[in-house]
Formats: C-alpha cells, sequence, structure tokens
C-alpha cells in the first residue's frame, strides 16, 4: 500500500473517529447539578405594560437647601386621582448637609406637585436616636421639610411620646419662613405639637 493511499484512508478515517469520541462524550456526559445563578425578577411583564405599572422606580434629588432625598419602591403605577402616582413598599432616604439623616419606610405612598407622601403604617427612624411611627407622613422635595398631622408614637432617646402632630424642619421655619438656600446652614428640629404627652426614662 502506498503513501497516497493511506493518506485517502486517513481523511476518511479520522473524522470519523472524531465524530465517534464527540458523540460518546455528549451521550455520557452529566447533567449541571446547579442551578442557573442569574438573578430575574418574577414580573407579569402583560400586566405591567396593561396597567402602565413600573417596577423597582428609584428616586434620586437634592432639595434646594441641600437635603439629599433617594426614594424606592417595588412599584409604581399611574394615579390621576392624585395627579401623581401610587407606589408599594416605599424607602425613603433622607439626609440633611450637617449628617442628620431620616430613613422612612411604609406600606404605600405616592408622589405629586413638590411632596412624597407615605402611608399606611410610617415609621421614620432618625440618627438622633427617635423612632416615630404615623399613618401618614409627608416630605417635601423643595425644602427640608418632613411632617405628620394624624396623630403620631415615638420613642426618644430619654422615654416615650405622643402628640397630633410633627414637624422636622430647619430651626425657625414656620410653614417656609426660612429662606431655602440658608435652610441647610440651620440645625434640624424635631417639634411636636397638639396635645403632646411624654413619658419621661431616664
Amino acid at each position: 500500500m502506498n503513501r497516497t493511499r493511506i493518506v485517502r484512508w486517513l481523511r476518511v478515517l479520522l473524522p470519523l473517529v472524531a465524530l465517534a469520541m464527540l458523540s460518546t462524550m455528549f451521550l455520557l456526559s452529566r447533567g449541571s447539578d446547579t442551578e442557573s445563578r442569574i438573578p430575574y425578577a418574577e414580573v407579569d411583564a402583560q400586566a405591567a405594560a396593561r396597567e402602565g405599572r413600573i417596577v423597582g422606580p428609584e428616586y434620586m434629588g437634592v432639595t434646594e437647601d441641600g437635603v439629599q432625598m433617594s426614594l424606592a419602591a417595588s412599584s409604581v403605577a399611574p394615579d390621576a386621582a392624585a395627579g401623581g402616582g401610587r407606589a408599594q413598599d416605599l424607602r425613603l432616604d433622607w439626609q440633611r448637609p450637617d449628617g442628620v439623616t431620616a430613613d422612612l419606610v411604609a406600606p404605600s405612598g405616592g408622589a405629586g406637585e413638590g411632596v412624597v407622601s407615605l402611608e399606611g403604617g410610617v415609621v421614620m427612624s432618625t440618627s438622633t436616636g427617635w423612632q416615630v411611627r404615623t399613618d401618614r407622613i409627608e416630605a417635601l422635595t423643595e425644602r427640608s421639610v418632613i411632617t405628620a398631622d394624624q396623630g403620631i408614637e415615638a420613642d426618644a432617646p430619654f422615654g416615650t411620646l405622643r402628640a397630633d402632630r410633627m414637624r422636622l424642619a430647619p430651626e425657625g421655619d414656620a410653614d417656609g419662613d426660612v429662606d431655602a438656600d440658608a435652610g441647610g446652614d440651620k440645625p434640624a428640629i424635631l417639634n411636636f405639637s397638639g396635645g403632646v404627652r411624654l413619658i419621661y426614662q431616664p
């Protein structure tokens, strides 16, 4: 058998051997025991599109007196009656230039003209050691003001407190009396009014 004939046979046999090896590898290979680790959201895309709903929205902004605001929700849908949107599972992070912070969480809420409202059992925790619970809280988006007027309960570093209303704003701010540009330079005051009852625990 001459060299040319050997080369011709190898051209036929080698691809067949390679094909047989690959087929054996695929037939004997075991399935992967690990599940896909790629994160995904279980979202009904058709329902979201039909309702005009946005999943996992986030909003960040800065007020005129320098407060950084970060608002996140699990979902938000348009609300024509409120002139804005209705959101579920809200979290608002609020930070003043002097380092005072407030973290607010609520089951629902909405946003309208210059205000973010949190409803349905709101909890506000501040960096100064206060925890305030109420049915509804409003935070202005143009000035560093947070208010509640439907009754509050609060845990303070020195006891517990109940009141009709609460206002967290720069010192001297009474319904917007402080100039917005100067509000960030004044200390934040947490003010309670209307039937205030304090149980002091030294």
